[in-house]
This record gives C-alpha cells, structure tokens and sequence, in this order.
C-alpha cells in the first residue's frame, strides 16, 4: 500500500546560487505519496488525498518534508575520535586517526563501529553518505553490510596506503589493486551500495600505488574515486616534497590517472588557478568540509568563487576531523565560512548544498537529493519549532527561509522528528 505523507514540502526545481530562492518550491500544506521506495507524487496534501483515497496517511502537522541530506565525504572509522583536541591535520593523523584505524583489523570491532555510525546518521537525518574505510577489507564489508541492513544508499572504499603510515596500516601497490579489485566484486551495485576507489591522499601513496589505482578506475568507470587535495598548506609542502615533479598537487592524481568526472576531492582549500581549471574542465566534484576545516585549522574554502565558476560541489561533515556528525550543524559552519569569505550563504543555498549539490557531486542526483516522482523516497522530517529558542526565532518568520534558518544555525539531532530510508520509516 502507498503511503501519504504529510507536512510543509520543500524541494528544488534549480540551483539558487544561479536562481536564488525561486529555486525551491515550497508547499506549506503539502504531501508526498511514497509507494514501493519511491516517489511517486507530490503536491498539496487536499489534492494527493483525494487522488489516493486508498494510501495509509502519516501526517506531521507543520514539520517540514524534505529530501533526506546527503554527506560526501566522511571517515566513518574515526567515529570514536570525534571532537579529539588540538590537532593540525599531519599530527591528527598520526596521533589520533592511524591509532584508532589500526582497531580495524579485528573485524568485530569494525561491525561494531559501522553500525553506530549508521545509527548516528539516521538520528541526524542523512539518508546517504560516502565514507573511507580502512586498509583492511573487513573495515569494507562491515559499513556495507551496516548500510544494506538500514537501506541506506552510500558509497565506501578500502583506504589504500603503502607509506607514512604505520607498519599495520600500510599495504602495497598490488595489494591495494587485488583488495581494491575484489571488493569492488563484491560490493558494487549490490542492493543501494556502490564502490569507490580510494586512495587517502598523495603523501600515503607511492607513485606505484597511485598508478595501480589509476588503472583500476579505468578498468571500472563507473565506480567514483575519492582523495583529499590541498586541505593545508603544511599539507601541499609535503606532498611538494614527496613529488617534486609535480606542477602542483592536483598533478599528482592526473598523472596517475586519478583525476576525471567521477573524482571526489576533499577540502580543496588551496587551490592554484591551473588545478582550478583542470578541475572544471574535467567536471571533478570539490567536498567542503566547513567544520572540519575550522576544526583543524586548514582554511576557508571558495564556495563563493567556485560555484560562480561552475565547479561541481558537494558539503560532508568529515567525521571525525569533522567536530560534528549533522549536517544542521555543517550547514551552519558553511554560512560561517560563507561570511569570512564575504559570501553569506541563503538558507536556500545551503539546504540544496546539503541535499541536491551533495547528491550532484556523487553522480546520484537522479536517484537521490530532492523530491521528485520517481525519485527514491528517502526523506527528513524536521521540526522548526524543536527548541525554544528555535521557536520563537520561528515564530517571528515571515516566509519559508526565516522559519527555516534559525534550525540551520541551531538545530541538532532534536530537530529530527523522523527519518525515511527507501519508502520506511526508521525513527
């Protein structure tokens, strides 16, 4: 049987940073009609109820329906390192991420970890994410499995690493094809899961690594590849160091052959005019990860500028360098940003960065993202009254955007009330 939802609705129709808020279309007594996992309807709620007599009714007042949010890069074996203090991003590393992520070779403790992490999504109201793992191919199977037993959509890939690293986390370049290889195997276009290669970043990877893996992403185009580029300077004077050949850091995947379209490059900060342009050229997809850069000290990403040139961008909260797992909290650190950089972001703005854009630069925007017939049904269903000082902020608003924001600026897993995932309601 179908299923009515209703509520206010709030879907995009455009990308407001071309558009601005005529972007969205919002219907504040408004319905979904959700049958076997997908969208199959929305308008107003007197309409839908009278086309389907038949569909079971959920029926959530005020609270606003829209797309389930969308994280584009994320560390989900850094879950129990969250909010770990005083670290720069080559010291986190080394202090905090490569002694927690060499746990991971007990694959219970990698199940364990996985399904937290996916409970934690739920309760914060992210329906699809793209998450490291870790070298070991037990950290793979462990956050798959979590995802397919939820019905979440999401992307995750072995972390390859054949130097600076520790003895226990480093593998080879063959090793990281055959691993890299055989999951892929398994995992990829299984149920709602898709692969993705994954090398972390140029310092951990030999020039033998990085072209074994260039080859893999041409032996399987369809799978996306994701790597971080130019997250701190300290950063590129070391991956500068490692690769003096190099134009510059983004060489360092296009020579290897990991550089194209379904590219995914973290952070992006500080980026040179040349890197710019190839990136665009190729259509690659730049992550912010506005917390996280606040958190370690990276820098100030160009939403602004880059989105006026017509690069492709996606928003992730990078948990665990990432101080948050909700995208609330990551929408409201891009506006921060936004505002250091002398581009305040519209509200609108930011919820189709954390929705649309992110499902955009995943290649998954017909599927997932936005309210649409045919779209997959996974929805958000946020109160805007969940605190009192986000009622009365509310209270006083005027239109959809100002009863919208102050959740934006404040709100946490409280503002919540219910998360979809394919068609079912998980909370």
């Amino acid at each position: 049987m179908a299923d009515l939802i209703l509520g206010q609705v709030l879907r995009f129709v455009a990308d407001p940073f071309f558009d601005g808020p005529k972007a969205a279309e919002h219907i504040r007594q408004g319905a979904v009609l959700v049958d076997q996992g997908r969208i199959a309807a929305i308008g107003p709620a007197e309409t839908l109820k009278a086309a389907h007599p038949g569909a079971g009714v959920t029926d959530y007042g005020a609270h606003l329906i829209s797309a389930g949010f969308v994280d584009a890069h994320v560390h989900y074996p850094q879950t129990a390192i969250i909010a770990s203090w005083g670290k720069r991003l080559i010291d986190w590393l080394n202090s905090y991420t490569f002694p927690e992520e060499m746990r991971f070779a007990d694959p219970a403790y990698a199940s364990a970890v996985a399904d937290r992490y996916c409970d934690l999504t739920l309760a914060h109201g992210t329906t699809s994410f793209c998450s490291y793992a870790t070298i070991h191919p037990a950290s793979v199977d462990a956050i798959f499995t979590a995802a397919q037993t939820r019905g979440q959509r999401i992307w995750a890939g072995k972390t390859c690493m054949d130097r600076n690293a520790p003895e226990g986390l480093r593998d080879t370049a063959q090793s990281a094809y055959d691993d890299s290889k055989a999951l892929l195997t398994r995992w990829h276009g299984v149920d709602r899961l898709s692969y993705v290669i994954t090398p972390r970043f140029s310092p951990t990877s030999t020039p033998d690594q990085l072209n074994a893996l260039g080859a893999l992403w041409a032996e399987h185009p369809s799978c996306l590849m994701q790597t971080h580029l130019s997250e701190q300077t300290d950063e590129i004077a070391w991956v500068k160091s490692l690769y003096p050949a190099a134009r510059d850091y983004l060489d360092t995947y296009e020579s290897h052959g990991l550089l194209g379209k379904g590219g995914l490059y973290g952070h992006a900060i500080w980026l040179t005019d040349r890197e710019k342009a190839r990136l665009r050229e190729m259509d690659a997809s730049l992550i912010h990860c506005p917390t996280s850069n606040t958190f370690i000290g990276s820098g100030l990403f160009d939403m602004g500028g880059l989105k006026a040139a017509g690069h492709r961008i996606g928003l992730a909260t990078d948990t665990g360098g990432g101080s948050s797992f909700s995208m609330l909290r990551t929408m409201a650190a891009a506006y921060e940003v936004g505002q250091l950089k002398g581009r305040a972001l519209h509200p609108a703005e930011l919820w189709w960065l954390a929705t649309v854009g992110s499902a955009q630069s995943l290649h998954a925007a017909d599927r997932i993202g936005n309210l649409a017939p045919g779209m997959e049904a996974d929805l958000v269903i946020v109160d805007l009254a969940s605190t009192p000082a986000i009622e009365q902020a509310t209270a006083r608003a005027k239109d959809i955007w100002q009863a919208l924001f102050p959740t934006i600026m404040m709100g946490d897993e409280r503002a919540i009330h219910a998360t979809w995932v394919n068609g079912k309601p998980t909370r």
